[in-house]
């Protein structure tokens, strides 16, 4: 049996947990949107065209701010195409995917469904073939107030939602060369800065997401997301990271190392804004928005990427295991460590393509990594607490010996501890004291996730081979949690 400590102090305090960490993301793509959230044609649909079983399994991960309508598919997209009468918007060919959009939901039905779900609207505009005129009349759409000819369309629209949409991003992933419009950086923060501009004075109260590096293997990593940064200016109050973490090599061990990647790449990014503050001799220094973030390899390629016309295609269906769903622990566990400067995360994305929930007809599975996010659900408020680890280590691709337990905390002020814990050793179950400077610990709920075969998925045959268990603890200052191999546990413990 081995044996590790979380340390923790209750003034300890690595920032307060921003709730839009707890983010999503839904692109149109694949059948995220059609079949997806939005299938009149389902038994399930709702007044609305959207299946209530596919929503109903949604309002269990309690989504709080979400992404629309991408990824690749906003640079090129319009967004007048879907508004206005649904009869008379245009069918168009989609060129990130592959396959055509009929428009038939958009801004408004969008807006409408974060209205019914509680989500946070967050919009990407086309800063590939759009341009900032075009980025700049969509916020006067969805926020304005003003009797101009976009505020009377909107409403003679109808439209549902009377919020306005608070978080914006400039652009997509526009460094790399699969986005369409790739520009250099030079040439993005030109145009990104007179997006924000034009936007900023059509309401100045609406926060900007700078697009920053898409994938830290690209050559131009952290010298395209300064760039961008200080060409932006005081327009940006965040900059956007995105990571997809794989398993291409079929290692579980390593595999399940991967999230200390997260931890550098935060630090980096970090290092970045602070940089271009610093700069600026500014204080108001921006943020880290991690916009997209998944594991995603099976269908990582030209067939699983690309519809060849075909409507709705199934694109980037991941089916998960069980050592998925850790590394998913892994990403908001490390936000939450990083709560000083990670304020916004979504994971992408949230129904068929690389999500929690699949569709087939009319059935719906959760996968592996729902139960991962659920575990967070009800355990997110307060201040995320230093975590300091004494116990064993596990060796990590390029990054040498890391800690066997990777773990997080926050103390909200119900004097409520919530204790997040990844065994990730393969093979060895771990004893898990936590110490929080002494106090006697009293448990609330403890929550395990786990199965002996670290490969194993939910399927439409076996749907709840891998699902969350209600598991028990210790008492007293220095409570005791039982890891069996490859697990994740969740718990919530009084504090006295």
């Amino acid at each position: 049996m081995t044996k590790a400590t979380f340390n923790l102090h209750p003034r300890h305090h690595a920032g307060t947990v921003d709730p839009r960490i707890f983010g999503g993301f839904l692109e149109h793509m694949g059948r995220a949107v059609y079949e997806g959230v939005f299938d009149p044609s389902s038994s399930h649909a709702d007044e609305h065209g959207c299946r209530r079983d596919v929503l109903n399994a949604l309002d269990e991960l309690d989504f709080t701010v979400m992404r629309y309508p991408g990824g690749n598919f906003v640079s090129n997209y319009h967004w007048r195409d879907g508004v206005g009468p649904i009869a008379e918007r245009p069918t168009r060919r989609e060129l990130a995917w592959g396959t055509i959009e009929p428009n038939t939901f958009g801004t408004n039905e969008f807006l409408a469904l974060c209205d019914r779900m509680g989500w946070s609207p967050m919009f990407a505009v086309n800063l590939g073939t759009g341009s900032p005129e075009e980025a700049a009349d969509w916020v006067e759409y969805t926020n304005g107030t003003k009797e101009t000819d976009i505020g009377k369309q909107r409403a003679q629209d109808a439209a549902a939602s009377t919020e306005p949409v608070p978080l914006w991003c400039l652009g997509n992933e526009m460094d790399g060369p699969w986005q369409i419009g790739h520009m250099s950086a030079a040439e993005y923060g030109t145009k990104a800065r007179q997006a924000a501009h034009m936007m900023k004075l059509v309401d100045p109260s609406i926060e900007l997401v700078v697009s920053g590096t898409s994938l830290p293997d690209n050559p131009t990593y952290l010298s395209w997301d300064q760039v961008a940064l200080e060409a932006v200016g005081g327009f940006a109050d965040y900059l956007s990271t995105h990571r997809y973490l794989d398993n291409y090599s079929g290692d579980t061990s390593a595999f399940l190392t991967s999230g200390v990647a997260i931890d550098q790449q935060i630090t980096e990014i970090d290092s970045v804004c602070r940089y271009v503050a610093g700069k600026r001799r500014s204080r108001r220094r921006p943020f880290i928005a991690f916009d997209e973030w998944n594991v995603w390899y099976r269908t990582r390629n030209r067939t699983g990427m690309w519809a060849d016309g075909k409507f709705p295609a199934h694109l980037v269906e991941e089916v998960y295991d069980l050592q998925d769903a850790l590394v998913c622990a892994q990403f908001l566990m490390s936000f939450i460590r990083h709560a000083d400067v990670v304020k916004i995360a979504n994971i992408a994305q949230i129904v068929n393509v690389i999500a929690p929930v699949l569709t087939e007809g009319d059935k719906l599975l959760r996968q592996t990594i729902f139960d991962a996010l659920a575990m967070f659900v009800g355990r997110r408020t307060g201040v995320s607490l230093h975590l300091g680890y004494s116990g064993g280590s596990v060796p990590a691709p390029d990054f040498g010996d890391v800690a066997m337990v990777d773990g997080a905390a926050i103390l909200n002020e119900d004097k409520e501890l919530h204790v997040f814990a990844v065994n990730r050793s393969a093979d060895s179950t771990v004893e898990l004291e936590i110490d929080l400077s002494g106090a006697d610990l009293e448990m609330v709920s403890c929550d395990l996730l786990h199965h002996s075969n670290p490969m194993m998925q939910n399927t439409w045959d076996n749907p709840n081979a891998v699902r969350r268990s209600v598991i028990e603890t210790s008492d007293g200052p220095s409570p005791v949690v039982q890891l069996p191999p490859h697990c994740f546990v969740a718990g919530t413990f009084k504090v006295s």
